[in-house]
């Protein structure tokens, strides 16, 4: 009966510790960019951040989106002019779909490629 317990326990345990991980948002991880180089997007505070890995920008912050699922938006910063831009991204399998646009008017697209 003890020895139930104990196994019945260590069970419910390993159960919530994998909860984490099976609650990730689809957008957190490494990705390869439309140049070639790596991004890693990952939680900070309520939103998630794109950092620049490898290449000239390495270490670069350049961008935060917010949302849940498949849906996020929030600003990117394209890495080679400093500009920031409304941003929006969609998860679709193992690619992200960007969207960065001045004014709701003239906007740029990418698709990136998860490693």
């Amino acid at each position: 009966m003890k020895i139930t317990r104990i196994m019945s326990a260590a069970i419910l345990g390993s159960a919530l510790l994998a909860l984490p991980v099976l609650a990730a948002e689809p957008i957190v991880g490494n990705w390869k960019t439309a140049s070639g180089e790596t991004a890693a997007i990952a939680t900070c505070g309520g939103s998630f951040c794109i950092t620049v890995k490898t290449g000239k920008h390495a270490g670069k912050k350049i961008g935060t989106l917010s949302g849940a699922g498949e849906d996020y938006s929030g600003e990117v910063t394209d890495p080679d002019n400093d500009k920031t831009y409304s941003g929006s991204a969609a998860v679709v399998g193992s690619q992200l779909k960007l969207k960065g646009c001045v004014l709701k008017v003239l906007c740029k697209s990418q698709t990136w490629s998860r490693l």
